[in-house]
């Protein structure tokens, strides 16, 4: 029987889980009204939804973190009640978070038999026995990973194989993945959807959670869509598009998703010369107009980011120059940069761009506290008033402006994020992966409001790995290979083949730098 036959075959069959109308209530908080989900064997299902729409919680009652208040759930046609996660673990459901927690002092082997190794006659750890089977399992994903070595140094992709290896030794059959690329490459992106692939020729049902829509149509078979802790639509993948996807996410027509600004460049704002850091970068050249997107695109490690620190003035630079609106910047002060009209939004705006115990009111106004200044003190009202005025211009969901900013959704933490730069009033806006981790509706907020500052005549330079992203609202396209510039490409020009191919050190077009 062949690959199709024998998924076709399974379509008909019994459900590999069922989840019926689940609610779930924390307090006066409804986080899960309507539950519903299917799961059949050997299909990757796509889970969809804003934040706060009850993925997580749903997830939870999967994993038996969380006991539902009403609903059903059923494995393999029969009705099952989970009081703790190792229940659900017997029953064959593993979840793999977007941050795996092994153990990283123990070996491969270690962590994926934790609690229940092997023993031989005298009841001693039979740690060769372990390996091997350890190995198998590996090999059958198509990882070459020795089960020896520790875990500490692995990469988050690697370290989710082993959690992947872990759930086929405990012969789990319904895998949940929750934003398993996150943090991955795009290599590790496509090392993962070949594992997923195999797990599913073994007919494993697996439920697919992530923000990224281009990987929803290149993995998934089906789609489950929730909004407000409910299941709001599902359907084939194969009969939807992005613009179907959206819209039912947020609720709304979204008559764009990039929103990309027609507006003619003016002068340069941003203009880089010879930048160099050894070993990291070499000769980067480039210009950012008013009014211009310019994105640097590449793979994981090319050194956009570090260019980024560099030209902001976090990390030092051996060579180069920057001129910020003509005039030249002195290197390796930011407080300088800041005075200058350079705003940096940060790759990781938990870690980087947010004091995440204080208020969002705080973070919002950190780059200008001293503005707010009153008689030797910050004025609370002026941070208020700051605070209200950046987040009614970036749509900012948020109910009270003292509660501390970690509790506010990705999305949202991304917008103080921009509205505490955007306050400084900044020339050029330097912004590092835009909407990483964030949700659709989010995502198309973060993009009108980067279209409306560049129709101000702001000039952006937009660090992302997410190609839609840079092909729906650049001008152009800086691609870096291994710390070098390799391709310079204009929007009419811009394709996903030609970026890759740039990223990948496969082409080297046009580096050409405008007067």
């Amino acid at each position: 029987m062949s690959q199709d036959q024998s998924t076709n075959a399974v379509v008909d069959a019994v459900p590999r889980l069922e989840l019926r109308q689940a609610s779930k209530s924390f307090g006066r908080v409804r986080a899960l009204v309507d539950g519903t989900l299917v799961l059949k064997a050997g299909e990757v299902h796509a889970l969809l939804g804003e934040n706060g729409a009850g993925k997580s919680t749903l997830v939870k009652i999967l994993a038996g973190v969380h006991r539902p208040d009403g609903g059903e759930l059923l494995i393999d046609g029969a009705a099952r009640q989970f009081a703790t996660p190792a229940q659900a673990r017997d029953a064959g459901i593993a979840v793999i978070y977007q941050e795996p927690t092994l153990f990283f002092d123990l070996s491969i082997a270690e962590n994926i038999f934790m609690g229940r190794q092997p023993v031989d006659r005298l009841g001693r750890i039979d740690h060769e026995a372990m390996r091997r089977e350890v190995s198998a399992l590996l090999a059958t994903l198509g990882v070459e990973l020795s089960p020896a070595r520790l875990v500490r140094g692995l990469s988050i992709a690697d370290q989710q194989v082993i959690e992947i290896a872990k759930a086929l030794s405990l012969n789990a059959n319904v895998l949940v993945m929750d934003e398993p690329t996150a943090a991955l490459s795009l290599p590790e992106v496509e090392r993962l959807f070949t594992i997923a692939r195999k797990l599913r020729e073994r007919g494993v049902a697996i439920l697919f959670i992530t923000h990224r829509l281009e990987e929803v149509f290149a993995l998934t078979q089906h789609v489950t869509i929730m909004r407000d802790g409910a299941k709001v639509f599902d359907a084939p993948t194969a009969t939807l598009t992005t613009q179907d996807i959206v819209a039912r996410m947020v609720g709304r027509d979204l008559a764009t998703f990039y929103p990309k600004a027609d507006v003619r460049p003016g002068e340069v704002m941003l203009r880089v010369r010879g930048l160099t850091r050894r070993g990291v970068f070499k000769d980067i050249a480039f210009d950012v107009r008013a009014g211009e997107i310019v994105a640097l695109a590449g793979l994981v490690g090319a050194g956009r980011s570090e260019v980024a620190r560099a030209i902001f003035g976090i990390d030092p630079c051996d060579a180069g120059e920057v001129q910020v609106a003509g005039k030249a910047l002195k290197m390796g002060m930011p407080a300088r940069a800041v005075k200058a009209g350079l705003a940096l939004v940060p790759e990781d705006r938990r870690q980087q761009g947010l004091a995440l115990e204080l208020s969002i009111a705080r973070n919002a106004a950190l780059t200008v506290l001293g503005r707010l200044v009153r008689f030797g003190l910050v004025s609370s009202g002026r941070e208020m008033a700051l605070a209200g005025q950046w987040g009614a211009r970036l749509r900012l969901k948020a109910s009270d402006l003292n509660a501390p900013v970690a509790t506010l959704s990705g999305g949202n933490q991304q917008k103080v994020v921009l509205g505490k730069w955007l306050a400084t009033g900044p020339k050029v806006l330097i912004i590092d992966e835009p909407t990483r981790g964030i949700d659709v509706g989010a995502k198309a907020e973060v993009y009108g409001a980067l279209a409306e500052l560049v129709r101000e005549g702001m000039a952006v330079l937009m660090i992302s790995s997410e190609l839609p992203e840079v092909l729906g609202m650049a001008d152009r396209v800086l691609v870096m290979h291994e710390g070098r510039i390799t391709a310079d490409i204009a929007r009419a020009d811009a394709s996903e083949e030609r970026i890759m191919s740039a990223a990948l050190g496969q082409a080297n077009i046009h580096l050409g730098h405008a007067a």
